[in-house]
């Protein structure tokens, strides 16, 4: 195969991979289940053990073929070079910005109970892990596959915990700040473990269990450790000055590329010292979450974070063999192998909590709520599946407990947070917590204000955690003190003690009130008036594309109402009636909110009432004619008489401003719109308004 079949063969295979994974997520967050596990789901079934294996015109061993895996040194890859070498990136960005969410100078100054609780966590799973390969594999301890089980059963996946502490309005309990912060630790120590790891394989590998004393085996893992250390140390040393270094390039855009970059110098460093790619990259995104950019470079990078990790977690799946999976002997390993690791958790977080002043039911919420495994116990499998220290049977079990693990945690840790009772020893502080929340009735201000509020409390010394970027979850957490902040449509939700509340209070009031400032520099710096009436002035271009919008069913030649709000209100109903809203009332409070803020009363008769909303899941148009008129604030003052309402979902791109302007300029038109309004059918109208090219005014 020469260079260019492969590319487009990686382009093909690229294509199918990113419609199947929005499938996969889409599908199983409906359901409730993470995304991630949708993806990985995708993978196996469009991977060469599946549906990818299979032959048609064109592709003689299917779209992503088993032949073509990437020789390692001990097996093969089940996907090309080339698509692994995607997955691999994808894995240094999911590091990457994993790290830049850990601060870990504040975590050891304000999580010591966390910092206890997640080295017992790690402890005990690494060695329950590795029992599991003694046991079930009859392998020595210092065999690469046990180690790499041992490591594989530490990784915890904190942002499903942390929706359903939300849910359980627990994250600010003494157990859920627990927890967070032991995850925190687990990822860390996690990392620690892998570079040991991979530095005593690197030798064993070449050497043999046989051919290494104790002494021998302890000196490599030093060196390992003091490799992982040396780094970290420099990056949080000089990390204000890396920051500032990048700040030079001047533009986010510029500064936060540059960071990735990094970030992939120094995982190809690690990579050639024989430790893995993601240490490196952890490594660089720990040493920027101390500089003021590091929030910056999150944002910035969201778009690749989106694009590549998803292809990395479907890569995955792909190496999964399907059919090995079902196997008597897989599925008895995997189902030893995962209640090894739930035991491991529940034991090795539960019982150091007991040391900490929690009782058996705040030991049993810490240790189900570290249960869940997730994004580096599968980066750390692909590891160990591409080095070939681990084979296929071993991988699939793997997978097993990935996803057992993931879905079992949910309702385990639901039940015993329903326990009745407190889940320390002494009463903490005012126990009593509660929640204030602001709705600012639109999701840009609720945006603005969340954003400045982080901004505020990370300079008031508070640790700012992203627990779940895609259900606005966050908690900050200084001394004592713990906020669990929700940003949700056009509310922000802070939940704390009530003790606590008067701070968060007056630090919301702050920032709306700097933020009110500015809103108010902004109306007297413009004048939305007149670019009201410099948009009512000017000769637009229409398209046919978005005028098609307008369908005649969706007509009303004869509205009863008299008033703006029952005009409205009828053009709602009009749309509610054909199943065009999810929900109508949520729509018609939309449409208000933006008619209070300004008519859309235009010249001539014209109104253009319109909303972007909840209550719909697709851009919809609504036409209709008052030949009496009703005064609708319009800029010239007359009577409005032709109303065309378009209603367009909040956070789904689509035409709505390039309509309100494709048909402000057909309705420039005289003849056209009076003879709109004089139209004896909804047939005509619609035609006349899906016109692209106008009539020619009268002489």
């Amino acid at each position: 195969m020469n260079v260019s079949e492969a590319m487009a063969g990686l382009a093909l295979q690229i294509g199918v991979i990113l419609f199947a994974v929005r499938l996969g997520g889409r599908l199983v967050k409906k359901a409730g289940v993470p995304g991630v596990l949708g993806e990985l789901l995708a993978g196996a079934v469009i991977g060469p053990y599946a549906l990818g294996g299979i032959p048609f015109p064109g592709f003689s061993a299917g779209l992503f073929p088993l032949g073509k895996a990437l020789e390692t040194s001990g097996g093969a890859l089940a996907v090309s070079p080339e698509l692994y070498a995607f997955a691999s990136v994808a894995s240094v960005i999911l590091l990457f910005s994993s790290g830049l969410e850990t601060d870990l100078g504040l975590f050891l100054r304000y999580s010591v109970a966390g910092g206890i609780i997640g080295i017992g966590g790690v402890a005990v799973s690494f060695a329950l892990g590795a029992v599991s390969g003694i046991t079930l594999l009859g392998l020595p301890f210092m065999d690469p596959r046990c180690l790499f089980l041992g490591i594989l059963s530490t990784a915890t996946s904190v942002g499903i915990t942390a929706r359903i502490l939300r849910d359980q309005k627990k994250m600010d309990s003494p157990e859920g700040v627990t927890i967070l912060a032991a995850a925190v630790f687990d990822d860390v120590l996690g990392i620690i473990a892998l570079a040991v790891v991979l530095g005593v394989v690197a030798v064993l590998s070449g050497a043999g269990s046989g051919g290494l004393s104790a002494s021998g085996i302890l000196a490599i893992a030093g060196k390992a450790f003091g490799i992982w250390l040396g780094f970290t140390a420099l990056g949080l040393a000089f990390s204000k000055q890396l920051g500032e270094f990048l700040k030079l390039f001047k533009t986010s855009f510029d500064f936060s590329i540059l960071a990735l970059g990094i970030a992939l110098l120094l995982a190809g460093l690690f990579e050639k010292q024989g430790l893995a790619m993601i240490i490196g990259a952890y490594v660089s995104g720990m040493s920027l979450s101390k500089t003021d950019i590091a929030a910056v470079i999150q944002e910035r990078l969201r778009s690749l974070y989106e694009f590549f990790v998803p292809i990395f977690f479907a890569v995955m799946g792909m190496m999964v063999n399907v059919k090995e999976i079902f196997s008597p002997p897989v599925l008895i390993f995997g189902a030893v192998y995962t209640l090894l690791a739930i035991a491991a958790k529940l034991a090795g977080c539960g019982f150091p909590a007991l040391a900490l002043g929690f009782n058996g039911r705040g030991a049993l919420r810490i240790g189900a709520g570290m249960v869940p495994r997730g994004e580096v116990a599968l980066i750390i499998a692909g590891i160990g599946l591409a080095a070939g220290i681990l084979d296929n049977r071993i991988f699939a079990g793997i997978i097993l407990m990935t996803l057992v693990t993931t879905l079992a945690a949910p309702p385990l840790l639901s039940a015993f947070l329903r326990l009745p009772g407190s889940g320390t020893r002494r009463p903490v502080r005012d126990e009593d917590s509660s929640q204030s929340v602001w709705d600012f009735g639109s999701d840009e201000i609720a945006d603005l204000v969340t954003d400045s509020l982080l901004k505020d409390l990370r300079s008031e010394g508070f640790y700012v955690q992203i627990m779940n970027m895609d259900e606005g979850l966050s908690q900050a957490r200084k001394n004592d003190i713990v906020l669990a902040i929700a940003r949700k449509d056009n509310a922000l939700a802070i939940e704390t003690l009530s003790a606590d509340m008067p701070l968060v209070k007056t630090a919301v009031y702050e920032v709306i009130l700097r933020l009110n400032d500015t809103i108010q520099k902004l109306k007297d710096s413009s004048n939305p008036h007149e670019l009201k009436k410099e948009i009512a002035g000017l000769e637009g271009r229409t398209e046919e594309g978005v005028l098609s919008l307008i369908t005649p069913s969706l007509i009303n030649l004869d509205l009863k109402g008299e008033s703006k709000n029952e005009i409205i209100t009828e053009l709602v109903d009009l749309l509610s009636s054909h199943g065009k809203l999810l929900d109508r009332d949520e729509v018609l409070k939309a449409v208000l909110q933006r008619e209070a803020s300004m008519s859309t009363g235009m010249e001539h008769g014209i109104a253009l009432p319109h909303a972007k909303t909840g209550g719909v899941d697709d851009i919809c148009v609504a036409v209709g004619v008052k030949k009496a008129g009703v005064d609708f604030g319009s800029i010239d003052g007359e009577k409005s008489r032709l109303f065309i309402m378009v209603i367009s979902p909040k956070k789904v791109s689509g035409p709505h401003i390039q309509f309100l302007a494709a048909i402000g300029a057909v309705l420039r038109d005289d003849i056209l719109r009076e003879g709109v309004i004089a139209s004896d059918s909804r047939d005509e109208a619609a035609m006349l308004l899906r016109s692209v090219k106008i009539p020619l005014k009268a002489p």
